[in-house]
């Protein structure tokens, strides 16, 4: 930071500029390319929905490419210039930049503009991602079920406009942290892989019983919860299939919770619950708190734990294919599904080895406290704060 604090002490004693994007560049709003346009190879070309979906905050090539001749329709972005997002399904991915530094004119189309402008590209883009930023966009963020933003209003948004030099310091400190985040996920990815080729091996040793899920239990699920049966706040969670894993928004009575509880299925601590729709196959172990789920979106498997023990199943119900049948408007698991399932099956003690072994691993590439997903989570939580004060300046006063 001392560096930074030399620069603007050097070059801007007095605060810094706050100009509006449209006076330190233009906006040029794209149309005219669908998914559909895409070549195997050809001209350049990014998609709006891919800014947040899959690039950072630059890029020097493209994932997709167009014909020569759609391309000659279409507005172009050069190397330097921001591609920008004007249309999501919600508010925080509308205006999600990407740096495009590649070495030619790329192709943009719908639902995206393009930046022109003065400053420094990687600047400009990090910017695009603070706190600031965000609250001064989301004034001009318009729409219910589609958000979108007018290239006019991106351009009303203040940006500070340090020198060149400041601007540069900047970007070559996010950088360097940027550039850990993405060996940190690099090195994740492997050892996810790595667990992955073990989870397989351990799990699919031939030299084990092969059994179906109908041969050692029963697919269960709780009692019907109808919506006037329902409310906003409460005292029992009632997970239903979209809050499945997540937070709850629907609560039900106690009074309803203990009846069907003692009358009908229940799963007992750490039963293994599937969602057997929406995100098909999602797994959540019943920590045995007071919570209620809806009926057959979520279910688990009723069973014998001296055969097969919930801990070894929880590690199969990640490899198995499901085979989900198109349901009409979604496809979704029935029982038949679930009970034809096959899995090897060892002894208990086998099961018990295997699981020891799944468990660290699965802790060092999955869990959110420990390993490296709680160093990459450290790593953007230090990268978010460095960035926000490094794009922080005091204003100048004597700025028009």
């Amino acid at each position: 930071m001392s560096r930074i604090d030399d620069l603007i002490s050097e070059f801007c004693p007095d605060g810094v500029e706050f100009r509006a994007l449209g006076d330190v560049g233009t906006f040029l709003r794209g149309s005219g390319l669908q998914k559909k346009d895409f070549v195997e190879d050809g001209f350049p070309c990014i998609h709006y929905g891919q800014i947040y979906t899959f690039y950072g905050t630059s890029t020097t090539t493209t994932k997709s490419f167009i014909t020569p001749t759609l391309a000659a329709t279409l507005k172009k972005a050069a190397p330097g210039d921001l591609v920008v997002t004007t249309t999501s399904e919600n508010v925080e991915d509308v205006c999600t930049a990407v740096a495009w530094l590649g070495d030619t004119d790329i192709a943009i189309g719908g639902h995206a503009c393009v930046f022109k402008h003065s400053l420094d590209p990687m600047y400009a883009a990090y910017y695009f991602q603070t706190e600031r930023f965000e609250i001064q966009k989301r004034r001009f963020v318009s729409g219910t079920k589609v958000k979108d933003i007018k290239a006019a209003d991106i351009a009303r948004i203040q940006i500070p406009v340090p020198p060149l030099a400041v601007q540069r310091e900047i970007v070559s400190i996010l950088d360097n942290m940027e550039r850990l985040q993405a060996e940190l996920q690099a090195e994740l990815n492997a050892r996810s892989c790595q667990y992955e080729f073990y989870r397989d091996a351990l799990l699919k040793d031939a030299r084990h019983q092969s059994m179906t899920l109908g041969d050692i239990g029963r697919v269960a699920m709780c009692k019907r919860i109808f919506k006037h049966e329902t409310s906003s706040t409460g005292e029992i969670p009632f997970y239903k299939i979209g809050t499945f894993g997540r937070t709850p928004n629907s609560f039900i009575e106690r009074e309803v919770f203990e009846d069907y509880r003692a009358r009908f299925p229940f799963p007992r601590p750490g039963a293994v619950l599937v969602s057997a729709s929406g995100t098909i196959g999602r797994v959540v172990v019943y920590d045995g708190r007071d919570a209620y789920f809806q009926d057959s979106n979520i279910v688990w498997l009723e069973h014998d734990e001296s055969v097969v023990t919930d801990a070894y199943l929880r590690h199969w119900y990640g490899v198995i294919q499901w085979g989900a049948t198109d349901g009409g408007t979604i496809a979704r698991l029935y029982n038949s599904n679930i009970l034809n399932a096959t899995i090897m099956v060892p002894s208990l003690d086998e099961q018990e080895r295997i699981v020891a072994i799944l468990d660290r691993l699965d802790a060092l590439v999955n869990s959110p406290s420990i390993g490296l997903p709680a160093e990459i989570a450290a790593r953007r939580q230090q990268y978010e704060y460095y960035r926000d004060r490094l794009l922080t300046f005091p204003e100048r006063s004597d700025a028009a």
